[in-house]
Parts: C-alpha cells; sequence; structure tokens
C-alpha cells in the first residue's frame, strides 16, 4: 500500500505580492495583480531576499523559486535543520520556459559586443532544471533532483512526480512547485503572434469578451512528506495530496480538442488515484486561461468527469486575478487550493460579467462565495493544461 502525501509547507511570489497568504488574501479580496496588461510580480525585490552574489547568479525565474522555497520550508519547520536524511529528500520543480530572460540578454550582447561579451554564467542560468538544482544546494538536498518540463502543466506535473516519489517510497519528502519569469520582449513577441494573448490587457476566464491570456510570472513551492514521517516528528499539516492524473490529447500543438476529453480523462484519473467520486468534490480550481478555446473545453471537461455534480460546486480561476504564470501555474494555484479550502472558502472569477455561450457552470464572478462543505472533508481538484496537449490535474484536501 503507497503512502499517504502531506503538505507541510507552502509558499508563493506572484502579481498578488511575496508570500503564499498575500496570494490567498489579496486574491479572495478581489485583488486584481495584472497592470498594462502584464501580471509581473512587481513587489518582489530579489536583494531584500537573497544577496547580491546569489541574484547574479540566479535568473529571475530562480530567484521566484528559492525565496518561495525559503517560506515553504520555514513553514514546515526545515529551517534550522532537515528533519530526514539529506538524501531522502527531494527537488522537484516544473517550468515552461525556464532562463528565458537570461537568454535574450545573452542574444544581444553576442549580437552587439561578440561572443567574448556572452557572461560566462548564461548556461546555468538560462537551463530550465536550473531552480530545481538551486533548492537542492540551498538547502543541500541530495536525493533526486530535476527539472519538469510540460508547457503550462509543469508545476501540476511536478507536483504529482513528488508524490509518486514518496509514494514508491524513493524518498520521505520533496520540495516541488514551478517558477516562470517568461515576461519579456521575445516571449511576448511570440505568444502574440500565436494570437494566445489578450489584445485587451484584461483576463477574464469564462466571459463572452474574453479576448486570450495576460502573461504572469511568479513562483509556488510546497513540501511534502510521507504522512508517517511527518506524524513521527510532530509536523503541522496543511492537507493532504490525495490524487494526480494526467494525460495527452494527442491533438494539435497549440489548440485543445474542443470536446475536453483530454482534460476529462486526467480528471478522473485524479480522482480514481485519490480514492473519491465526484460527488466528494467541494470546489474546482479551474485552469481558466481566457481565452476562448480553453475555457470551452475545460468546461467540457467537467461536465464529463464530475456530471452532474458539477452544476453543485464552485469553480474559479486564478488567471483573472494574477495572469497566466505558465509553467509556474499548477504550482501557484495549488498552493492557493489548499489555502482557499483552509478558509472553506471559493475566490472569485475576476473580471466575469457575462458568461460565454455554453459557459453555465457556477464560475464564482466577481466576489469569493463560503463553500458548502456540510460536515464533508475539504476536497478540491486543480487543473492545468499545456500546449502540447499535456494534461495534468491534482486532487488536494485540506486538513
Amino acid at each position: 500500500m503507497s503512502r499517504e502525501v502531506v503538505i507541510t509547507g507552502v509558499g508563493a511570489v506572484s502579481p498578488l505580492g511575496v508570500g503564499a497568504r498575500t496570494l490567498h488574501e489579496r486574491w479572495s479580496a478581489g485583488v486584481v495583480g495584472i497592470a498594462d496588461g502584464k501580471g509581473r510580480a512587481s513587489e518582489f525585490e530579489p536583494t531584500e531576499h537573497l544577496s547580491v552574489k546569489e541574484v547574479r547568479r540566479a535568473d529571475r525565474f530562480t530567484q521566484f523559486a528559492l525565496v518561495s522555497g525559503d517560506e515553504a520550508l520555514a513553514e514546515a519547520g526545515w529551517s534550522d535543520e532537515l528533519p530526514y536524511e539529506a538524501d531522502r529528500i527531494a527537488s522537484i520543480l516544473g517550468t515552461g520556459i525556464g532562463g528565458i530572460g537570461t537568454l535574450e540578454r545573452g542574444k544581444e550582447l553576442l549580437i552587439e559586443y561578440g561572443e567574448k561579451k556572452v557572461p560566462p554564467l548564461s548556461v546555468p542560468l538560462m537551463m530550465s532544471n536550473a531552480a530545481a538544482a538551486a533548492v537542492s544546494m540551498r538547502y543541500k538536498l541530495l536525493g533526486p533532483c530535476h527539472g519538469i518540463v510540460s508547457a503550462c502543466s509543469g508545476g501540476a506535473d511536478a507536483i504529482g512526480a513528488a508524490k509518486m516519489m514518496i509514494e514508491s517510497g524513493l524518498v520521505d519528502a520533496v520540495v516541488t512547485g514551478g517558477s516562470e519569469a517568461a515576461i519579456t520582449p521575445l516571449s511576448l513577441a511570440a505568444f502574440g503572434a500565436l494570437d494566445a494573448l489578450s489584445t485587451s490587457g484584461i483576463s477574464r476566464p469564462f466571459d463572452k469578451d474574453r479576448d486570450g491570456f495576460v502573461m504572469g510570472e511568479g513562483a509556488g513551492i510546497l513540501v511534502l512528506e510521507a504522512a508517517d514521517k511527518a506524524a513521527e516528528r510532530g509536523a503541522k499539516v496543511l492537507g493532504t495530496l490525495k490524487g494526480y492524473g494526467a494525460s495527452a490529447d494527442a491533438y494539435h500543438l497549440t489548440a485543445p480538442d474542443k470536446t475536453g476529453g483530454g482534460p476529462a480523462r486526467a480528471m478522473a484519473a485524479a480522482l480514481k488515484d485519490a480514492g473519491i467520486t465526484p460527488e466528494d468534490v467541494v470546489y474546482v480550481n479551474a485552469h481558466g486561461t481566457s481565452t476562448a478555446l480553453n475555457d470551452s473545453a475545460e468546461t467540457a471537461a467537467l461536465k464529463t468527469a464530475l456530471g452532474d455534480h458539477v452544476y453543485k460546486i464552485p469553480i474559479s480561476s486564478l488567471k483573472s486575478s494574477i495572469g497566466h504564470t505558465l509553467g509556474a501555474a499548477g504550482a501557484v494555484e495549488a498552493v492557493a487550493t489548499i489555502l482557499a479550502l483552509r478558509d472553506r472558502i471559493a475566490p472569485p472569477t475576476l473580471g466575469l460579467e457575462n458568461p460565454g455561450e455554453g459557459l453555465d457552470l457556477d464560475y464564482v464572478p466577481g466576489s469569493a462565495k463560503p463553500l458548502n462543505i456540510d460536515g464533508k472533508p475539504a476536497i478540491a481538484i486543480s487543473s492545468s493544461f499545456g500546449f502540447g496537449g499535456h494534461n495534468a490535474v491534482l486532487c488536494l484536501e485540506a486538513a
């Protein structure tokens, strides 16, 4: 029998500020962290959290991961010393693009000044596994260490991989999540060329006037532990990572299957892994990108996976507040989901005024609402879908 996996610490950096509680509280209050059509982590000043040397040796996406990691490990009670042998702790982080800011600056220097002016740290800063490596080095974690790259499903897939590592007995704990800092000229131009970005600069998932996603940035980090080990050390538990499901659309590089078949399979797999039925779900944290194709396909998937019960539960999108953090999205949203469940609240989908055709679920428009628990466990699913047809779904339960 596999081991139960619990969450003992969370951390975040987002357009709503630095800190997991800041993320949760401001989103729940209806704060929009998007300005001028971008979800920048404008309150993040790296030298307030890291030394000048550490900042110089880390791309922005790695800086986000380190600061979020500090918060998560402190909450887990790991600040003074590791609770387990270092080789029994893994570092598994997801991203979509990695150090693209470093890559772009390096190319500019190459073109303007020649190859000798390209900084020697360019490769270790821009590689997609840089954040996972930096986290392992910062905390001296000697277990498995690697990055997960599956577009906008990267953060959720990393958490899922971490869950399976603990369940298998390979490790006792994992520092996991995702990070992204892709608000760069090339990234914006490339997504713009795909007509994926909002031209209005407004993220309004499920609204009839939605016109694309808003680029965001940030990180979410979770400390996962085997439940028996966490209990032995008297750890305070935030919640349980009950299930993980993943699938491929095998359909198109950027567009989802309109039927939502791939996401529905991932949702069903997450429920099966958790050992629950659709009726046990009290909240859904949607991928909710504010694109015409995603929001329709996701709604279809939810109806397939959850059946008639889907009409009885609130569904909301964090991207309405902070934009789309790409490979970090699944991790940032997992952090926000576990805190929402803890407070028995469904945060709002902001900017939603007139639902689009066929989008007839409870998307929690405008303001937060209490979760109708009725004595049941506080269980949610949180979904992430990425270009390439990647689908990842987490099932979370608050303590």
